[in-house]
Formats: structure tokens, sequence, C-alpha cells
């Protein structure tokens, strides 16, 4: 009984480490062929965006400020009539990367966007015409006008449906449609 036991317990190890060696040689593998993890955003923190409905972000778009910016962040806790005009730009791009109008100003996405379906039609139109030309056979000469033509009149020769068809509409004595 105790043999049995130990040849469990054997294969059982056996088995461990030969999972044990496989999930380290995968591990092994996926890290020696050069797969970067993506790295994660923690979307719990406050996060700068430019967006028409959202006038003031959670922070201000420069984190990081030079010593010049910390110098005109000193002066604008003091009165802003001393400030010029361009100090009081740059205090606004400090906390802000675009203004309204430039939020609000139209991208040239549009051209890229139609001269790409453009292209894609032409080279449609291109697979159609030559699909048409080197792919298609002849038309069959059933859809010529004067084929269907001398079809009609050996329909009405033969006066096919003569009761309530098309034979019954047609006025054999004048020769014409009724």
């Amino acid at each position: 009984m105790f043999h049995l036991t130990a040849g469990r317990l054997g294969s059982l190890m056996a088995r461990r480490a030969t999972v044990a060696l496989t999930t380290n040689s995968a591990r092994m593998a996926s890290a020696s062929h050069g797969h970067e993890v993506a790295p994660s955003v923690d979307m719990s923190q406050p996060m700068y965006v430019d967006r028409l409905d959202i006038p003031l972000p959670d922070k201000p778009f420069k984190d990081v400020l030079t010593s010049a910016d910390q110098s005109l962040k000193k002066k604008e806790m003091g009165p802003w009539g001393q400030l010029s005009k361009e100090e009081k730009i740059a205090l606004y791009r400090i906390a802000f990367c675009q203004t309204y109008p430039e939020m609000k100003q139209g991208s040239d996405e549009w051209k890229t966007v139609m001269g790409g379906i453009f292209l894609f039609l032409g080279f449609t139109g291109l697979v159609i015409w030559w699909q048409r030309v080197y792919v298609y056979p002849e038309r069959p000469r059933t859809f010529d006008e004067e084929w269907q033509a001398k079809q009609l009149q050996r329909m009405l020769d033969m006066r096919v449906n003569p009761i309530e068809g098309f034979s019954a509409k047609w006025d054999y004595e004048k020769g014409q449609w009724k």
C-alpha cells in the first residue's frame, strides 16, 4: 500500500516540476521576444483635457514649471495690473494648452478623407471596367431590340395565352395593340 502512495507522490512531483519549467520558459520566451507591456494609466488621477464642454480641467496643462514659469507664478500673486499682456498670455498657457477659438478651429482632415474616398472610388471604377472588358462574356443576343421585336412577333403569331395574356391585348384584324 505504501508503495502505491509513493508512486503517486512521485508522479505528482514530476508533473509539478514539468508545469513549473514550462511556465518559467514561457515567461522567459515572452520576455526575450521584446514584447513591451503597455503602460497603464491611472484614471483616478486628475487629467488635463482640452474640451469645449469642460472649461476647467482637473489639473493645469504644465505640471513641471521652469524657473521662468515659477517667477511668473509668483508675479501672478500680486496685482494683475502690473502684468504685461505677454505675461498674462504666458500664465494662461501654463494653465491651458488651447484657447476656445483654437479648439473651435476646424482642421483640414476632411480633405484627406475626401481624397481617400475618391481614390477608392476611382480604383473601384477601374476594377469594374477591367472586369467588364476582360472577365464578363459578350452580351447575349436576346438583349438586342431587334431580337426582342422578332420574339414578340413570333409570340403574337403563335397566339400565346390568348384569353388573359399578352395575345388578348393584340388586335389581329387591325395589326395593332388594343
